[in-house]
């Protein structure tokens, strides 16, 4: 898969649209896209949309971003949303694969009680989100099969390390977030499981976006996240000389809020 778009998970409008978009999957996002007072709305919300597009056709690839192992929110959004059977989840601030295989072991309890084959449900760790989680990304290789993926996030780990900034005034990634994001492309590979590189926050940027994305398929990632519907066309075609920038508008038109 290409392109993995995230959309907020208490907006049921965009979820609606994001069906449209062209992206290789959605990530229905319950961490830091929904406010902390609109959780359990959020969890409902994502519950409904996942009952009417599990079973369409030609649909993209449906995972789900929990919040975090430890913040205590995590086993109410898996009693949510498994019960809809999403493709995947997706691990924030993910450590190390043991907890790819904790997470592993209470999704099989939920396939167990809702009928879903044993193993069906992927998991999608990002990677590099806290300092810790650098020391870690070894050890993707003893995750288990439901490991679908790495990827990686430059954000959270500049907030972790208290870093001012993570890209220099070209855009480009600074020391520390290149690093992470090497370590993530070969911790994936070394793992046996796709490399995806992780968002380009400038949604309005389509030749920054572009190159990122000639970079990321240049070096070896197979996908990447996307904040915006526009984005997708561009992650979608790597070899980007061919996009003009009116699919971007049109993509936008038809996606956008």
């Amino acid at each position: 898969m290409r392109s993995f778009l995230f959309v907020p998970g208490d907006d049921s409008r965009k979820l609606a649209k994001a069906l449209d978009c062209g992206a290789d999957a959605l990530i229905l996002d319950l961490e830091d896209s929904v406010a902390a007072d609109n959780k359990s709305k959020a969890r409902r919300t994502c519950l409904d949309f996942l009952k009417a597009a599990v079973p369409l056709e030609n649909r993209p690839a449906l995972y789900v971003r929990i919040n975090a192992l430890d913040s205590g929110l995590s086993d109410s959004d898996l009693d949510d949303v498994m019960t809809a059977g999403a493709d995947g989840i997706v691990l924030p601030k993910a450590q190390s694969g043991a907890d790819v295989n904790l997470l592993d072991a209470r999704i099989a309890v939920r396939e167990a009680l809702h009928d879903l084959p044993d193993g069906r449900t992927r998991i999608l760790p990002i990677a590099t989100e806290t300092a810790a989680s650098i020391f870690g990304l070894g050890s993707y290789r003893e995750a288990g099969s439901r490991l679908a993926g790495l990827t990686w996030g430059g954000e959270d780990l500049a907030a972790d390390i208290g870093a001012a900034a993570n890209k220099d005034a070209d855009g480009s990634w600074t020391e520390p977030f290149q690093m992470a994001r090497n370590l993530c492309l070969f911790g994936a590979v070394s793992a046996g499981v796709p490399p995806i590189d992780t968002v380009y926050t400038d949604f309005r940027d389509v030749d920054g976006l572009r190159e990122e994305a000639r970079s990321a398929a240049r070096d070896g990632f197979t996908g990447k996240l996307a904040i915006h519907p526009a984005q997708v066309a561009v992650i979608n075609s790597p070899c980007a000389s061919r996009l003009v920038s009116s699919s971007v508008v049109d993509a936008e038109t038809r996606c956008d809020s």
